[in-house]
């Protein structure tokens, strides 16, 4: 694999692990891999293993595809509707008014 290509997926992986407020050791311990596994992948200093890129997309809950391209898959809309459908009533209420309020602010232009 190309530099290029490394460092994206390194930088797909550090993104949604700081969106998910995970250190490299807590995702680490939840991928069943070393904290110098996961620095590597991120710095694009080493190749991941199918074996290990697959462990870091479901400890990080998202597709392989995704972490390898950088485009959502079916199966990331699939993880994220299992993940609403175990919302609360109230959470799903603030969901949806935050969804509105992003798509108003995404038709105004700001983002």
């Amino acid at each position: 694999m190309g530099e290029a290509f490394l460092a994206e997926m390194g930088m797909r992986i550090l993104e949604r692990r700081k969106a998910l407020r995970l250190s490299q050791e807590e995702l680490a311990e939840r991928a069943d891999m070393s904290k110098q596994t996961v620095s590597r992948a991120e710095n694009a200093l080493r190749e991941l293993g199918a074996g290990n890129l697959l462990k870091i997309a479901k400890a990080l809950e998202v597709s392989p595809n995704y972490l390898l391209t950088g485009e959502h898959s079916e199966s990331d809309v699939l993880l994220l509707s299992q993940r609403v459908a175990n919302l609360t009533s109230r959470q799903f209420s603030y969901l949806e008014d935050l969804i509105k309020n992003f798509i108003e602010i995404c038709d105004e232009g700001i983002v």
